[in-house]
């Protein structure tokens, strides 16, 4: 038989390389996949933060998509042949029909793999769940972003209706916050503290004090020190601005009290630090007692307005005594505590040592590293100087070498000078 002729293979000519994509601009800063900006910013910026911050996110279906992105299943990609490139759209078509069957291949291979859903409505019953989430979460956003503007309009206008209240607080406040550090630093030196800076601090002290009621002699400042309610009805903002100054100047006037006490155990023989500490503690309580009975003729004048009703009136003023009454009798068992502590000789963590326990245990202090002075036998067997020992506990409840629980809570120490910076208004 004669041999089949041999098959002739046509030589392909070769293919221009494509040319490379154009270079894509730098994509903007993200976040959870959040494009911000500062014009979305400025027009809706609450929403703009949320979305920065991941608790709203981004609406999956909005805006169109962009150029370059990769088709998905279903999807359809048109692209403009240009004329030099005529000469190869056969080859081009092979390409495209290749890459298709590909395509449809690995889509099927997909779908193959993943598990079939047990309903047929929960991925979409969550979606939309998540949308409705989203638009409530916008809309309250966009609430907000209404009604903000004319919010701070309204406290601009409230802020120059009562500027010299709003100036005068903020001073008194920083004023207190700067005289507490000062007492606990010259609290924290003991032997340290010279008396020439207590007495110093002690005249700017009472300067202060006496000026700022001197500038407010004409007001209702000084008949609730008495516990006599002001003459007149105050409004609502007067009385808060009352209770406020009243507040800060008696907070001030204890530390006056307490700087006569440092500058008392300064030149003390014994120096007993421990002892110091208990009356700072009582000076402290008896001030949160006062404090609390201080706004009581304020609001009482407040709440008995018969403009609104003689029941009503009456019924207001005795819940909000009722309310006082409550507050005040757990400082009365505060302030108590505090005297029961004072008068008591013994330790409520320990006890004074023998020279015999001091021998047996070295006659070294573990915190200051030093002889003992006035050793203190504690409830776990360990001894320490009394001073050392009482500067602990001011801030701990346990042991320092054991940290067996040695201190109960039984009442919060005062020692180391510091005076409460929360606001007494009610």
């Amino acid at each position: 038989m004669a041999a089949p002729p041999p098959t002739q293979h046509h030589a392909q000519p070769p293919r221009a390389p494509s040319p490379p994509p154009p270079p894509q601009p730098p994509a903007p800063s993200r976040r959870y996949g959040v494009h911000f900006s500062a014009s979305s910013f400025i027009q809706a910026p609450l929403t703009a933060l949320l979305e920065y911050s991941g608790i709203l996110r981004p609406d999956p279906g909005g805006g169109a998509h962009q150029a370059g992105a990769g088709a998905g299943p279903g999807e359809v990609s048109i692209r403009i042949v240009a004329p030099g490139e005529a000469g190869s759209s056969s080859d081009r078509a092979e390409e495209v029909i290749v890459e298709e069957e590909q395509e449809e291949g690995h889509a099927a291979r997909a779908r193959a793999a993943e598990p079939a859903p047990a309903s047929g409505g929960g991925e979409g019953g969550r979606e939309s769940s998540s949308s409705y989430q989203r638009y409530d979460i916008q809309q309250v956003a966009r609430w907000v972003e209404q009604i903000l503007p004319f919010s701070l309009l309204l406290l601009v206008v409230f802020i120059r209706q009562h500027l010299q209240g709003f100036f005068v607080t903020i001073w008194i406040a920083a004023v207190m916050f700067k005289s507490n550090d000062i007492l606990r630093k010259q609290t924290a030196l003991k032997r340290e503290r010279k008396i020439p800076v207590l007495v110093g601090i002690t005249v700017l002290f009472v300067v202060h004090v006496f000026g700022f009621y001197w500038c407010y002699k004409n007001g209702d400042l000084v008949r609730p020190l008495v516990m006599l309610p002001p003459k007149e009805i105050p409004p609502f903002w007067h009385a808060i601005f009352v209770i406020l100054v009243n507040d800060t100047m008696v907070r001030q006037t204890a530390m006056i009290v307490k700087c006569l006490l440092l500058m008392y155990y300064k030149n003390s023989r014994g120096r007993s630090y421990r002892r110091q500490g208990q009356m700072l503690t009582i000076v402290e309580y008896f001030l949160l007692l006062y404090r609390a009975l201080l706004p009581t003729p304020v609001w009482y004048r407040f709440f008995l307005n018969k403009e609104y009703g003689s029941l009503f009136s009456s019924l207001t003023t005795g819940l909000y005594l009722t309310f006082k009454l409550t507050s005040v009798v757990e400082k009365v068992q505060s302030f108590l505590t505090a005297l029961r502590a004072l008068s008591h000789k013994d330790f409520h963590y320990g006890s004074y040592a023998t020279s015999e326990q001091v021998i047996a245990a070295g006659d070294m202090c573990a915190i200051c590293q030093e002889k003992m002075h006035v050793p203190i036998l504690l409830r776990c067997k360990h001894i320490f100087c009394e001073d050392c020992v009482s500067e602990w506990f001011e801030r701990e409840r346990t042991c320092p070498l054991c940290r067996a629980l040695v201190k109960p809570a039984d009442l919060r120490s005062f020692g180391d000078g510091s005076t409460s910076l929360f606001f007494q208004l009610f």
